[in-house]
C-alpha cells in the first residue's frame, strides 16, 4: 500500500488526531474503497470551529464511539446538526490512555498491567462477540442509510484499529495492507504517543520505561492476534460474518457494490 494514500488520507484538523478516510485503499480483486464514506479517528472532543467546518463538509450521518462511559462523559463528542452520535463500548475495564492526562492518582503499578501480554489479551478478545462492532457492522450491512460514517475510540488506534479491520476485511482488502495501514497510526499519533511517555517516565526505570513504550506502540502482533482469534473460532472470515453479523454472501456482495468503486 502507498504510504502516500494513507498520509493523504489524514484530515488536518487541529483538535483531533488520527481522523483519516479510509477509502482510496484497494480490493485483492483490484476494486477501491470509495472516499468520502468511511472514516477513522481519535477523540472528537476538542474540535476547533475550523475543525467542525472541514467535518460537516463530509455529511455524516453518524458518529459511533468505542468508548467506555466514564471516558465519554469526561470527553463528550461533539453535536453536529444532522448527524447521530453513537456510543457502545468496545470493553469495560480501563485503559491507560483514559488516565494518562486526567488523573494524577495511578503509580508504577498501574501502569505496569500494560505489557505485551496484556494488549494480546485485549485484541484477542475484541472481535468475539462484541456488541460495538455488532452495532457498527449493521450500520455498514445498509450502507446507503448509514454512511458516510466515522468510528472512533480515545486514540484510534486499538478499537478503532480492530474495527476497521473487520470493515475491510469485509470489503475484501488483502490483510497486508489492513496491516499497514493498522501500523500506520503509530506515525500519525507520533506526537500523542510521546506525550504519554512524558508523563508515565516517573512511573518507571530506563529499562522498564523502554519495556512500556515498546509495548505500547502498535505491533503487527497485536492485529494478528484478532484475526488469528476469529480464526480459531470460526475457522474463516466468511463464516465469522455470518454468525456474528449475519452479513452472508449476497450481504457483502450488496455492501461492496455500494463502497467500491
Amino acid at each position: 500500500m502507498n504510504e502516500n494514500i494513507m498520509i493523504n488520507n489524514i484530515l488536518p484538523l487541529t483538535g483531533a488526531v488520527n481522523f483519516r478516510d479510509m477509502g482510496g485503499i484497494q480490493t485483492a480483486d483490484g476494486r477501491t474503497i470509495k472516499k468520502g464514506l468511511l472514516f477513522r479517528a481519535a477523540a472528537l472532543t476538542d474540535l476547533t470551529a475550523d475543525d467542525i467546518v472541514q467535518i460537516s463538509a463530509l455529511n455524516l450521518k453518524r458518529i459511533f464511539d468505542y468508548r467506555r462511559f466514564e471516558e465519554a462523559n469526561r470527553q463528550p463528542d461533539p453535536i453536529l446538526e444532522s448527524v447521530i452520535n453513537e456510543r457502545i463500548s468496545v470493553m469495560d475495564e480501563e485503559n491507560v490512555i483514559n488516565n494518562i492526562f486526567v488523573n494524577n492518582q495511578f503509580d508504577q503499578q498501574y501502569y505496569r498491567k500494560f505489557t505485551r501480554a496484556h494488549f494480546l489479551k485485549i485484541y484477542t478478545e475484541m472481535p468475539i462477540n462484541n456488541p460495538s462492532y455488532k452495532r457498527l457492522m449493521n450500520f455498514l450491512k445498509k450502507p446507503k442509510e448509514n454512511l458516510p460514517l466515522v468510528h472512533h475510540c480515545t486514540g484510534g488506534r486499538d478499537r478503532t484499529g480492530v474495527g476497521a479491520m473487520i470493515i475491510q476485511m469485509t470489503l475484501g482488502v488483502p490483510f497486508e495492507t489492513i496491516m499497514e495501514d493498522y501500523l500506520f497510526s503509530n506515525h500519525a499519533l507520533e506526537n500523542y504517543h510521546n506525550k504519554i511517555f512524558h508523563k508515565t517516565a516517573a512511573f518507571f526505570n530506563e529499562t522498564e520505561h523502554k519495556e512500556f513504550r515498546e509495548s505500547f506502540l502498535l505491533q503487527e502482533d497485536y492485529l494478528l492476534a484478532s484475526k488469528q482469534a476469529i480464526e480459531q473460532k470460526y475457522g474463516n472470515f466468511d463464516y465469522y460474518l455470518e454468525k456474528e453479523f449475519q452479513i452472508t454472501e449476497q450481504v457483502r456482495n450488496e455492501i461492496q457494490e455500494v463502497v467500491l468503486a
